[in-house]
């Protein structure tokens, strides 16, 4: 008999959903999960075919963060291999977020319940973040000895400000969704009977443009805050080159000529 998938996949409308699948453990990310992300996200990166992602979880839970039977494991191992091996698992943590982040097409969590820790991580790694009502959002590693591993460091400063960031690192407190929409690490809150509905029309909408021109503006975009203005500019240039001669600009443009001529007539 097959394994079950812990991450569902399935296609709509040329938008892909991933589905955290753990609901019994409210789909905490364990090893196996973000290898069976890695690989999806892999995928598509190279899919010319899908316009855009959507992340959710199955059950009551979007992602309660790192896998406690992982950390037993840890907690038994002998403290002379931990370093390393807490390193080289760190490489996998990061190399999951940096796909997510430099995936070509908009995605989009959509967070049907607690995200905490690297739940947390996971939604901020995405474009755009929509919450169901009963969604809640807390970055609770400090309670636990640790530091935000799954981009929270990265993304939450960049949502919210520095130090608003620091505040809720430092304290771990629990953030609803509306406060979340509030302050900026939600784009949207929905029922729960509409998260999916709506991160789907939110995909539709965020990708009804050129695939081309959302790829490399996300490419720039996505670090303009590291390099200076000189550097967008050089980087733009660049990339509206690529534009220039792209199939989705020519269309466009040829369409928009078709209809003067025929304004004109």
């Amino acid at each position: 008999m097959s394994q079950e998938a812990l991450i569902e996949y399935q296609l709509e409308d040329d938008i892909a959903i991933l589905t955290l699948n753990r609901p019994e453990k409210r789909n905490a990310m364990s090893d196996a999960m973000r290898a069976e992300l890695v690989g999806h996200l892999e995928a598509l990166r190279s899919n010319r075919n899908v316009r855009a992602l959507i992340i959710t979880g199955k059950g009551k839970g979007f992602c309660a963060g790192g896998d406690i039977a992982g950390m037993k494991i840890r907690m038994e191992q002998d403290p002379a291999v931990v370093g390393f091996n807490g390193w080289e698992r760190q490489q996998g943590v990061h190399y999951a977020a940096s796909l997510l982040l430099n995936l070509p097409i908009p995605t989009i969590a959509a967070v049907n319940g607690a995200a905490a820790g690297l739940g947390a991580d996971l939604a901020l790694s995405c474009d755009f973040v929509v919450a169901a009502r009963p969604a809640h959002f807390t970055w609770a590693y400090i309670a636990r000895g640790l530091i935000p591993d799954g981009g929270g460091m990265y993304f939450l400063p960049r949502r919210v400000g520095l130090a608003r960031a620091k505040a809720l690192i430092f304290s771990g407190r629990r953030v609803s969704s509306e406060e979340a929409l509030q302050l900026g690490i939600a784009d949207s809150v929905c029922e729960a009977d509409a998260l999916l509905s709506t991160a789907m029309d939110m995909a539709k909408e965020m990708s009804s443009g050129s695939r081309t021109a959302i790829a490399l503006t996300k490419s720039i975009i996505n670090h303009s805050y590291e390099i200076s203005e000189h550097q967008v500019f050089d980087e733009g240039s660049k990339a509206q080159g690529i534009c220039y001669t792209s199939q989705e600009h020519r269309a466009s443009v040829q369409a928009f000529l078709d209809r003067a001529k025929e304004a004109g007539k």
